[in-house]
């Protein structure tokens, strides 16, 4: 069993104007039918609200407290805007306690800064990348990921994701420069069953296990093979049959990850 050691954070309460109450799904819809199996359980938490639009543009900010987010892997730092206002962000690689960042499109390019992409040299590691401007950052939050700027061409900007996929964005969409820290979490070892349901997963049980009328897989005295190819517990093909749908911004990838 491994962990984190917790050196970089500071010994402070989260701020509570930014805490919002987090009620649990157990992998649930609105309606109550489970779509998402294998969760349930684990420990109460409570929502931290992060600036993932960063629009607080030419408003110098300064890093209070780096802080645990029990919601995610990487980090979250609250930041003491010159205006009085607070907001949490994600920690970027580098960045520390008293360091000032901005957000705009004429501010410097270092960790914790967010620019339009079209603004940020060539080569640059970014993160909370939009798909769309002004719709706030939807990709790469998770620690240790990065996405590089690999070229620009007319309005768009190139990016190599973390996945190795090649996609274009508009050079309107906002990043924040840099890699996001915490890099040592993806080497952390559980090292029991509990730790695992700590975190809200529920056992995964085998297809080959169950009944006939619980998996196709199942059934058959003793171990049995499978006699079909693999399945899900719907019939679906369960390895290698594309899933994905049709999407209009399926034309602004270059370069697939597989």
């Amino acid at each position: 069993m491994t962990g984190a050691t917790f050196e970089e954070l500071s010994k402070v309460a989260p701020e509570k104007s930014l805490l919002r109450p987090l009620r649990k799904k157990a992998g649930r819809n609105n309606r109550g039918v489970i779509t998402v199996r294998h969760r349930g359980g684990g420990r109460k938490r409570k929502l931290r609200i992060i600036d993932f639009k960063r629009n607080k543009n030419v408003i110098p900010g300064k890093v209070a407290s780096i802080e645990y987010d029990p919601n995610r892997s990487a980090r979250i730092a609250l930041i003491h805007y010159v205006d009085g206002e607070k907001r949490y962000i994600l920690v970027p690689l580098g960045l520390k306690i008293g360091d000032t960042i901005m957000a705009g499109s004429d501010v410097e390019t270092r960790p914790g800064n967010a620019l339009p992409l079209g603004s940020i040299p060539v080569g640059t590691l970014v993160h909370n990348v939009e798909f769309e401007p002004g719709k706030g950052g939807q990709l790469i939050h998770s620690a240790g990921t990065s996405a590089q700027i690999m070229s620009k061409e007319c309005k768009y900007v190139l990016l190599r994701l973390p996945s190795g996929e090649l996609r274009k964005f508009h050079n309107r969409c906002l990043a924040t420069v840099g890699q996001i820290g915490n890099v040592d979490h993806g080497s952390i070892t559980l090292g029991k069953a509990g730790r695992k349901r700590w975190l809200g997963f529920r056992p995964s049980v085998r297809g080959a296990a169950m009944t006939p009328r619980d998996h196709p897989h199942g059934g058959g005295e003793g171990r049995a093979p499978r006699g079909m190819p693999p399945k899900t517990p719907w019939g679906k093909p369960a390895l290698g049959h594309k899933t994905r749908r049709s999407k209009i911004s399926n034309k602004m990838i270059l370069k697939r990850r597989r």
